[in-house]
Formats: structure tokens, C-alpha cells, sequence
């Protein structure tokens, strides 16, 4: 029997698409009601879950990878 698949957290879902809609962590810290610490902690999680960036991170904005 195949074990079950393991689904990002649904939190760190909504983190990725506010600040790829925002364009900042800070931005979607806002619109979720958290920090941008807690945005960022989320967006690293589900990153380390990919084994990929999905952010190019620059000063005060974020740009998603391809």
C-alpha cells in the first residue's frame, strides 16, 4: 500500500499567494493579519517542501521564480 502524499500546510498556501500577489512579504503580512516574519517563515516551510526558492527576494519586494 503507498504511503500518503504530504500536502503543504494550507497557511503556508495562503502566505505564497498573498505575497506573490502583493509582491512583498510585508504586503501579505498585512492582508493575512500576521508579521512578515510569519509570512516569511511560511513561504521558507513550504520552499524547503519543494526543495526550491520560489521567491527572488530584493529590497522590500519579492518577484516569483519561473
Amino acid at each position: 500500500m503507498a504511503s500518503p502524499v504530504q500536502l503543504p500546510s494550507l497557511s503556508a498556501l495562503r502566505a505564497f499567494e498573498a505575497a506573490a500577489r502583493e509582491g512583498s512579504f510585508q504586503g501579505a503580512a498585512l492582508v493575512l493579519r500576521l508579521t512578515p516574519s510569519a509570512v516569511s517563515h511560511q513561504i521558507r516551510s513550504l520552499e524547503l517542501d519543494f526543495g526550491q526558492p520560489l521567491f527572488l527576494r530584493g529590497h522590500r519586494r519579492v518577484e516569483l521564480t519561473e
